[in-house]
Formats: structure tokens, sequence, C-alpha cells
């Protein structure tokens, strides 16, 4: 029987962008939980001070956030190895919900320390489940194109929701114009888990027993090198995270609604670049974009310290959106290094180390900022600049490659 013309045409764009039935669906619950959470996320530092937390308080926030971060990775990829793809996807929205509730419901920075714990389910149990999907479903060749098209799909939210949420928060201040986003978040999240109940994939299974150390084990040297300079970057990052909203709001002086704009911008840039990023990538291999990304991460703070008026900010906020060029070529280094039949245990342990190493650096950040706001900028810089070049000279793109086990065969 001939295949439907119009079937085809839909297939065809849809398979070059690396997109099935289980890539799509992780893309389309990346998206509505991506949509809802950027309407509040990047205010939190803000919400918390109007809640009465100390400026210590909120770097504690940004360090407590990459500390649970870090811990919740691997019992992430356990989850998703032990009971399946779509199961656990289900189980860390749900989760997530209730963080957003409490988030709604709290009337002080404690309580909202607790509610951003459970909240953050998603970005951070969840995320070796993706990673994970991408490497189950398609092959070596596609996934650079795989975390590209998840990466713009849900980050195009980004470009809009901060604005919304600056709106917001313009219209009824801080702590209602949060609250309101997060009652959005709450209906958002609720389609989700009607979107993750599509998953159909076959998980590698029968090595439920492997200890942590045994994953370490399995970790080939090029993936530990690569986290070891991952890491560097990353602290480059953390210093400074948390504090560029109160820098854009109080030090130069610009409005909520403005600094949704610089978001939006930083997120427009990365998205334009993700596609033809990809492209590049396969033709002349991905650590040549992961230099490119190391190197906008370094120089993003120092862009951002350097700048004075909100213009000057716009121009940060583009090489802020530089730093996810190579973000996709970097992920599907992890996912080739990762042994197939752990591969969601590999991918959750390499980001426990990575959030665990770079969990001190917001509260470090905090203390610099107390002497001179400009200081965990500038050493920022320093970190990113470091990390580059460990990165450069010793991670090579053909390292060694993991040998895989041999692994049953599960549905989920």
């Amino acid at each position: 029987m001939r295949a439907n013309p119009s079937v085809s045409m839909i297939r065809r764009p849809l398979s070059w962008l690396a997109l099935n039935r289980n890539t799509g669906a992780v893309a389309a619950a990346g998206l509505l939980m991506s949509l809802g959470e950027e309407l509040w996320k990047r205010f939190l530092p803000k919400y918390l001070e109007v809640s009465g937390a100390p400026l210590l308080v909120i770097g504690a926030y940004g360090s407590t956030r990459d500390l649970f971060d870090g811990l919740a990775q691997y019992p992430g990829g356990w989850v998703s190895d032990r009971f399946g793809r779509r199961a656990a996807l289900s189980f860390f929205v749900v989760i997530a919900l209730a963080g957003y509730a409490l988030l709604a419901l709290s009337n002080s920075w404690p309580q909202i320390f607790l509610g951003i714990v459970l909240a953050m389910a998603w970005s951070s149990m969840a995320s070796p489940t993706v990673f994970a999907v991408i490497g189950d479903a398609l092959p070596p060749a596609r996934r650079a194109m795989g975390f590209s098209v998840q990466s713009i799909l849900r980050r195009i939210p980004i470009v809009v929701a901060p604005v919304l949420g600056g709106l917001l928060i313009a219209a009824h201040g801080v702590r209602e114009g949060v609250r309101l986003g997060l009652a959005i978040t709450i209906v958002l999240a609720l389609a989700t888990l009607v979107v993750v109940s599509r998953i159909r994939l076959n998980v590698a299974g029968g090595t439920g027993s492997i200890t942590v150390a045994g994953v370490w084990r399995s970790l080939p040297t090029a993936l530990r090198r690569l986290l070891f300079s991952d890491i560097l970057v990353r602290t480059c990052e953390a210093l400074v995270d948390v504090f560029l909203v109160i820098y854009a709001l109080d030090i130069v002086g610009i409005g909520a609604p403005q600094y949704g704009v610089l978001v939006g911008v930083q997120m427009t840039v990365s998205i334009l670049g993700y596609l033809p990023a990809a492209r590049l990538a396969d033709r002349i291999g991905r650590k040549p974009l992961v230099i490119a990304t190391f190197l906008a991460f370094a120089l993003f703070p120092l862009a951002v310290i350097a700048a004075k008026s909100f213009t000057a900010l716009l121009g940060a906020f583009v090489i802020g959106g530089l730093r996810e060029i190579g973000e996709p070529a970097r992920k599907a280094l992890i996912v080739d290094f990762a042994r197939p039949d752990l591969r969601a245990r590999a991918i959750g342990l390499y980001y426990l180390v990575r959030s665990l190493s770079i969990a001190p650096a917001a509260m470090v950040g905090g203390l610099l900022w107390r002497s001179h706001y400009s200081l965990p900028f500038l050493l920022a810089g320093g970190f990113g600049l470091l990390g580059t070049v460990v990165f450069a000279a010793m991670v090579q793109e053909s390292g060694e490659l993991p040998k895989p086990g041999t692994p049953g065969r599960r549905i989920d």
C-alpha cells in the first residue's frame, strides 16, 4: 500500500528534527512545565526578599537549589531505570505539583524553601529520564539534533513567560504576581501528566543491584574529564546566578518587566542558535561547540558587571544566550559515553557530582557581594575561563567509550 503523501510530508520534517512518539512526548512535557515555571522562577530571589529573607538566605537559596539538584539526580535516574520512563516522569510531575501548591500558599520564607525543594522534582529528578529517553529512542548520529529540539521547545516559553511574569508582578506586586503564576503552573502540570502517559519505550534492564560506586566505575575517562571541566564552568554560573535579578533591579535600576525582556532576549538567542549548532556539530564534531559554550559562560558575568544601563545589559544577555550553543553537543557526549544499561543512573550520577560540587558557590557569591557586588562576577569569569581551558586540553571527543552490558528487555 502506498504511503499517504500528506502523512509523509509530516513525517519527514519530524524525522529530521529527531521527533517520534517518545521524544515528542518528553519535548511537549518540557514545553508545558517550562511555560509554567518561567512565569515565576526568575523572580524567586525577589519573592524571598519580600517574604523577609535576608541577603545571606537568598544566597543560601542558590546553594540549596544546587545541592538538591545534585542530590535528586541519581535517585531520579534510579527510579527511571527501575520503574520505567513513563512512570518516573509521572511521579516527578506529581511531586512538583505539591511544591507549586506549597509555594503559592506559603506566608514565610522557610515555607517557601520547602516548596522550592518539592517544585524542583521536575527540573532535577526528571532530567536523567529525559536524557535517557533521547538515548533510548535515537541512534547516536541523531542525538545532538534530539537534544537541540528538546532544548528549543523547553526554552520557547522562556522568551515570553518571564515578561508575562514581570507584568503580573508590576500589576499585582511581587507576592501576588508570583502566586498567580503558580496557579497557572499547576494547570499546566496537570496537562503534562496526560502528555507523559503517551510514552511507550523499551528500556534496558538487569542491573538493578549495581551500587553507586559501580556506576561511577562505569564512567569512562573522557566522561570524568568532561565532568571536571563542567564543574568549573558551572561554578562560574552558580556564583552569580541568583544575583542577576538583584543586580539588574537594585544596582542598574531597571524594572521587573525590563528584566523579563532581558531573559526573553537571552532565550531567543539560544533558540536561534540550537539547530545551526546541531548541524555544525554533525559536520565538525562536538568539541568546538562545547568550547564555544564554555567560553560564553566565562564572558557572561564579566559583561553583566560591566553593564550600567538597560542597553548594556541587553548586550550582556545576548552573550548569555550564546551559552547554550554547545549544550546539545555536550549532552550528546554524556549520553554517548554512558553505558546503555546504566544510562539514566550514569547521567544522574554525573549531575549529582556536578551539582554537589557547585552547591557552595552561591553562598560564596553572597559573602563576596557583601564586600562589593562586583566580586562574585569577576571570580565567576575566572572559573569559566579555567573550565574552558581544561576541557579544550583534556577531553577528546573520540575518547574511551563504555562497553555495554548485556541487558534484558522490558517495556514501559
